[in-house]
């Protein structure tokens, strides 16, 4: 099964979520990680950005 592509707008919800305190850090993580932000830095880094 392949990952979706992140979504950075869906990613920075997610976070902008917690700086709300409307979800505890452990979830923050946890959504962030099967969204795919480790896949969202990593293209970064690879681009130069």
């Amino acid at each position: 099964m392949e990952k979706p592509v992140p979504d950075p707008q869906k990613l920075l919800n997610q976070w902008q979520e917690w700086e709300r305190g409307e979800t505890p850090p452990g979830k923050v993580i946890s959504n962030l990680k099967t969204s795919g932000m480790r896949e969202l830095l990593e293209s970064l880094v690879e681009s130069g950005s």
